[in-house]
């Protein structure tokens, strides 16, 4: 399993995590933020009439409504990422990393606004009669690369299980066990079951159920969420602040927290934007595929919404509830997981200001720092090391009261043997007081409020809620996928696959999990940008006849209704 996680690492390092990823996502919602003169501003409100359906005719071939289509894209964007993607982001990148999760979702509304369009006009209806799209049609029917096509369909099949299922279920799993002590595993079967009958029930069942609970699940959270905003006013200007004062320069150390330099503050922000809104990604299309829409451009105008609601909205209520609150600086008594760990040479204090610069350049990637890995052997009595020539570093803090552990009650004691700053021995676990990151930051957060404790509920509702609901949906754009590449005969092996996917992933390891999503996502992403591109000037075209057809009937509506209006006036006068 390290092995698996360290080739991860070095995939996540070269696509996701590397230096120019964030500028091609940037850079392609920017460009069609310009070429399109900022469509994500001016037509807002015209998607928000769409939506309610006020354009809506019954001849529209489709099988959902575009309410239903946004309600279950929400569903598949609105999930962890709204609330351990965002924790995770201000934990590695400071308040700095808010910032640009703000500018990933607003060239996002555009870039997803072209992919929906495209997606919806090359849209095809499949051997059962549903309506099938998504890149990979308009890849195959438009660009003729078949390829490319596939290349997006398997992406998009990996990712469903990267993305949608396997980290949902885990830190749905996680928060049950931490706020109600239910084992991960009774979790896992009972949720599979109840997935396993939605998503039998295809696109309908599926935008029927999400078009329920997607409002419900937001009200909730953010009920909760200004509950501990408000209970915190005096924190709000600060927050705002240090979002803003930081975006450039970095988060510099305070409380517990190491700091961050822009860079990290940047690429994370980015990184945990697109896993949050999905913008660029691809997989809103195939839910928007299925609308009842004969113009796909206002589709797409739906489509405009969903980074606003996601990111913009939601996001931005859990990343003023962890900074207003101030525990993202605090530490608290937990366990250490291997993939935020790393012990060092030295035994390094947080109030000595040179120790603090030295491990800011070594967590920072900032060459001319004297921080080592540590290889060598620690001797543990009763849990407690008795060498003190080490450090661990965890969560980008240092760790405090460390102890060392085989099991939850059992203190070890022996001989620990590190290489190159991790345990040789993954049995051995590692407890102490540190910074704490994702979901398990967000709760704690959560109590700072009106509510008091009883905040950690709210998050763990809402966690159940927001990404059972991304289960569902990604599900679909699954099955989407498995439709394009081997017809729909293959959808149900694949439910099948997905539901067992979906339990397994309820006790795995978290990490894993984690590093599997960041990978998939770009390797959806980078085909999705590169056919988006390409389609440019067929997009620019669509939108301006979309708005000579729509003037014509505007205009047509209006002289219709004047003609009535005239006759009825004829009518009331030659009445008797």
């Amino acid at each position: 399993m390290d092995a698996l996680g360290s080739f991860l690492d070095s995939l996540d390092a070269l696509l996701g995590g590397s230096w120019w990823f964030p500028y091609v996502l940037l850079g392609v919602g920017l460009f069609f933020t310009l070429y399109l003169k900022f469509p994500q501003i001016r037509y807002f409100k015209h998607a928000c009439k769409i939506v309610t359906g006020k354009y809506d005719k019954k001849s529209h071939e489709g099988d959902t409504t575009h309410f239903q289509a946004l309600s279950t894209a929400l569903s598949g964007t609105v999930g962890t990422g709204n609330i351990g993607g965002v924790a995770l982001a201000i934990s590695i990148g400071g308040p700095a990393a808010l910032f640009w999760m703000w500018m990933t979702a607003f060239f996002g509304m555009t870039t997803k606004f072209v992919e929906v369009t495209l997606s919806h006009k090359y849209r095809t209806k499949a051997e059962d009669g549903t309506m099938a799209g998504g890149p990979m049609y308009y890849m195959d029917r438009r660009l003729n690369m078949k390829w490319l096509a596939v290349l997006f369909a398997i992406a998009t099949v990996i990712s469903s299980f990267g993305t949608g299922s396997l980290p949902q279920i885990n830190n749905i799993a996680q928060g049950m066990e931490a706020t109600f002590n239910i084992e991960p595993m009774v979790t896992g079967a009972v949720l599979s079951i109840l997935l396993a009958l939605v998503i039998l029930g295809g696109i309908k069942r599926i935008a029927a159920i999400t078009s329920r609970v997607v409002p419900l699940m937001a009200a909730v959270y953010i009920i909760g969420a200004l509950a501990v905003i408000l209970y915190n006013a005096e924190n709000i200007i600060p927050s705002f602040a240090a979002v803003f004062t930081n975006a450039f320069s970095g988060s510099a150390a305070v409380g517990g927290f190491l700091g961050a330099s822009f860079a990290y503050a940047f690429n994370r922000g980015v990184n945990r934007g697109l896993f949050s809104n999905e913008a660029g990604q691809g997989s809103a299309p195939i839910a928007h595929a299925s609308a009842k829409a004969d113009e796909p451009v206002s589709e797409g105008m739906v489509s405009i919404l969903e980074p606003f609601i996601d990111t913009i909205v939601i996001c931005t209520l859990t990343g003023l509830v962890i900074l207003s609150s101030g525990v993202w600086t605090e530490k608290f008594e937990t366990t250490f997981e291997r993939s935020s760990m790393t012990i060092v040479h030295g035994n390094y204090v947080e109030s000595n200001d040179s120790d603090r610069e030295e491990l800011y350049k070594y967590l920072n990637g900032i060459d001319g720092h004297s921080v080592e890995a540590y290889s060598g052997n620690i001797r543990v009595v009763e849990g407690v090391a008795v060498n003190k020539d080490f450090s661990v570093i965890h969560a980008r803090s240092i760790g405090e009261d460390i102890r060392f552990g085989i099991t939850a009650k059992h203190r070890y004691t022996g001989t620990v043997e590190v290489d190159k700053g991790m345990l040789v021995d993954t049995s051995i676990s590692i407890k102490g007081k540190s910074l704490v990151h994702s979901a398990e930051l967000t709760t704690k957060a959560f109590t700072r409020g009106f509510f008091g404790e009883n905040g950690q509920y709210i998050v763990s509702i809402g966690l159940l809620l927001f990404a059972f609901s991304t289960a569902i949906a990604w599900s679909y754009y699954g099955d989407r996928a498995m439709t394009y590449l081997l017809g729909s005969r293959s959808v149900m092996p694949y439910r099948v696959f997905y539901v067992a996917g979906f339990f397994w992933a309820s006790f795995a390891d978290t990490t894993l999990i984690w590093k599997l999503a960041a990978v998939g996502i770009v390797v959806m992403t980078l085909p999705n940008l590169f056919g988006i591109m390409l389609l440019r000037k067929e997009m620019k075209d669509s939108v301006d006849e979309y708005w000579d057809k729509f003037d014509k009937e505007q205009k047509q509506s209006e002289g219709n209704s004047e003609v009535q209006k005239d006759n009825s006036m004829h009518f009331q006068k030659d009445k008797p």
